[in-house]
Formats: C-alpha cells, structure tokens, sequence
C-alpha cells in the first residue's frame, strides 16, 4: 500500500510514525523545512518539501500510484484543494482530510461523493467532544469506547490501593455473574497483554471487554465506585467546550467558563440550560466560589496544554472528583498521566486514531489507539475464507501480543475461552500490541 501525507504537523508525525512500523510505503509533504526535517531524522519514511495543493509536487509525490491521501495540514482550504487534485488528477482511490471549520465539517453537499468526494472528514474538535461525552456518562473509567452501538465496551480503569483484585494473579479473579478478560496491561511505561499468571498491581490501568449489562458489575469487581455525574465545570468555551455542554446540558449541571467575553455572549446565545461565566476557569477563587468541592467533573479544554495541565491538578487539590484535560502536544500525554490527572485526552491523537481505520487492511470497522499509542483496539468482521473459522481459540496461532476480547455474532457477545470458536461474519475485539499489527492484519484480510 502506498499511502500520501500532506502535513506535517503532530498528526501527520503520528501517523506516519505508526505507518512506518508495518511497512507500509508513506511520503510526508509539508511546505516546512523544519517538520520535513524532523520527520526524515526521526521516521523512516520519505519526505517531500513543498505546497501540499501543488499539483506538482502532487505528482513528483507519486499521487498516480497511490492508494491513499491523509489530508492533515492546518488549513481546510489546502486539505480540501488537495483532495480535489488527488481525485481529478490522479484518481486517488480514497482520500482522506481533517476539516475544523464546523460550516465545511458538516455541509454533506461540499464533501459529497457528487463534489469533493472525501471520506470520511475528520474534525478533531468533534473526536474530543466525543470522547469527553463518553468519559462523562462512565466517569469511572480513564477512557472508555463502545462497539457495535452499544453492545460491548472496552473499558480502561485505574486500579485503586484497595481495588480487591490488586496483587492478585489474573487467573485468581473470578466474577460470579460473567466472564472476566483483562485484554491489556498499562504498567507506568509499559504495556502488555496479561497471561493467567501476571499479578495486577495498585495504579495499572486494565482494559476491560464487557457486555453492556455487565458494566456495573465489573467495575464493582474492580473496587472503583461508580456515582453518577451530576455537576460538570468546563473551563474553556472554544468549539470543544461548547460541544460537551450542547451535548449534556439536558441530563447534567453545567457551567462553562471563558476569559472572552465576546465568547461568553456567544455560548449564552447558543446554550439552553448552562450556566455562562465570565472569568478565569483555572482561578482558585473563581473556582472556590463555584463550589469546585461539589464539582463531580472538572474539564479545562483550553488551547493552552500548560493551563489545562495546571488547572486540573488545582482543581483535583480543591476536590472535584474527576479531572478530564485536553492535551495537544502529544510527548506531554503522559507527563500529564505521571501528574495524576484522572483522564488525559489527545486531539491529534484521537484523530490519528480514526483515520487509522482506513488504512489498516482486512474489514476494520472501528478502531481506537490507547496506552499512547503503544496498542490498538480493533474490531473486525471475520471474513468467509479466514484461517481464523472453525478453530478452538486455544489451538489457534494467534500472534504473540495480541487477544482476542470478544466476539460479536448478531445480537449476542461473548467474552472468550479457550474453547470458544470463531464463525464466519462474526465481528472480534482484538487488543493488539503497536508491534504485533502486522501479523494481526495478515489474519484478518
């Protein structure tokens, strides 16, 4: 597969980071001599200077022969021309872009297949919104994503000191109502699928395949209390901020800070049920006063890593339960988890997440990177003719670093044993290590 870059800013560095470990043939082009240089010291991946909506550059690029364009600059408009080219010009298979602009993001006619034909837009402002909506409706968890509409989760929880499974062997925990599979290990700096021999330690975070209805007993096994959010402070009123109290300001207590007061006037406008200050959300006053100790989440989605950074861990000091940050430099990621910050969410990383998907081979139908990218979750439809079909799971020659979590026939889930077997059409939730992909994909293709 030969797969175009145009961009090489944080996402486009991450992407072509994971690309380069499974031999994939990637170009990275950017119109900056300093990220082209830091890509080509770093990646061994090929580089090309110039304008990114530059025909040819397109074409000294390959465009031709290419079987994927990753749009990611900074700029709509160039990630947009660029697609446009690589369709008319160089029919270009598929392309993808990262569109901010709200107006272009969701104007369906503009990026139609009749028009620019891209697919899928990915705006990371959106993916954040996401994934801070899906944190708060389980604030229990580090982080949380759901497959197949709801029906199964994977979950990651931090073990606390008193979590009864600490110190345990995997194969000592048993729940009494399910099945119970620990997919993957994050250990401090590393990060590993658990065999029935590997102890659990206080601070792991565990990722968790469960059943919709097992939730809450899984995480009562785990120790980890699981009080509903009632109270939510957002500090940060740009498009993320807006978006997570759009989204839950019917079900929950919001109030949204901005030091703007333009902005302020705006979200006023806009929000229906939250309350709007003027201010400084990372204030110890302005936070004292709104009663940041009977605060369930505290979320600082600022553009400034620093402030976020510092403002959940002052309102962690002042009592709120939760922290949830936004992070945009990803080498700050897990600085920000050695803190002890409860949830740390990466917008350039949650983009390089979904745009992965596409190019992973065999039917992937979603796909999310955790332990900063050091491991994937995957779900796939198990295709008529794979080696997988018919086979004891213990007997199967699964690659090392990677488990099968779940399998998803119809309506019903199973939390996989050594005797389960795998049928065609089936979906899998596969937990896979960055180094074990590869041989995980030649599996499902």
């Amino acid at each position: 597969m030969r797969v175009i870059i145009l961009g090489a800013g944080e996402v486009g560095y991450q992407i072509a980071r994971y690309l380069s470990m499974e031999s994939i043939d990637v170009i990275v082009i950017d119109r900056e001599k300093e990220k082209i240089a830091r890509i080509a010291e770093d990646l061994d991946v090929a580089t090309l200077e110039g304008e990114v909506s530059d025909s040819e550059v397109l074409r000294e690029a390959g465009a031709e022969r290419a079987d994927m364009l990753l749009a990611v600059t900074d700029s709509d408009e160039a990630n947009m021309i660029a697609c446009l080219l690589a369709k008319t010009m160089f029919r270009v298979p598929r392309r993808i872009a990262r569109i901010r602009n709200p107006d272009h993001f969701r104007n369906r006619q503009l990026l139609s297949k009749e028009n620019l034909d891209i697919n899928p837009a990915i705006n990371p402002e959106y993916e954040s919104a996401e994934a801070i909506t899906r944190l708060l409706r389980a604030p229990f968890a580090a982080t949380i994503e759901s497959f197949e509409d709801g029906l199964v989760y994977v979950i990651g929880c931090k073990l606390p000191p008193t979590s009864p499974v600490a110190n345990k062997k995997l194969r000592d925990i048993v729940s009494p109502n399910h099945r119970l599979l620990f997919g993957l290990v994050e250990r401090e700096d590393k990060v590993f699928i658990p065999a029935g021999a590997d102890m659990l330690h206080p601070g792991d975070i565990v990722y968790i395949p469960v059943f919709r209805d097992y939730i809450a007993a899984t995480v009562a096994l785990l120790g980890i209390e699981m009080p509903p959010v009632k109270k939510v402070i957002i500090n940060g009123g740009g498009r993320i901020g807006y978006a997570v109290a759009s989204a839950l300001e019917r079900s929950v207590d919001i109030k949204i800070i901005d030091a703007d007061l333009e902005r302020c006037k705006y979200l006023s406008k806009q929000l229906h049920r939250s309350i709007v200050l003027y201010g400084d959300g990372s204030d110890q006053r302005m936070l004292t006063d709104e009663n940041i100790a009977g605060t369930d989440v505290y979320i600082s989605v600022t553009n400034k890593d620093e402030l976020n950074i510092m403002a959940c861990l002052l309102a962690k000091k002042l009592g709120a339960r939760k922290t949830i940050s936004i992070v945009n430099r990803t080498d700050y990621v897990p600085v920000a988890h050695s803190l002890g910050l409860h949830s740390v969410l990466s917008p350039r990383l949650l983009t390089a997440s979904s745009i992965l998907r596409y190019v992973r081979q065999g039917e992937i139908l979603s796909l999310t990177a955790i332990a900063e990218g050091r491991a994937e979750v995957l779900e796939s439809r198990v295709r008529p003719h794979s080696p997988l079909i018919g086979t004891a799971l213990k007997d199967l020659r699964f690659p090392a670093g990677a488990v099968i979590g779940a399998i998803i026939r119809g309506q019903q889930v199973t939390i996989p044993g050594g005797n389960d077997r795998i049928a065609a059409d089936d979906k899998i939730i596969v937990f896979v290590l960055r180094e074990s992909i590869s041989a995980v994909e030649e599996l499902l293709v």
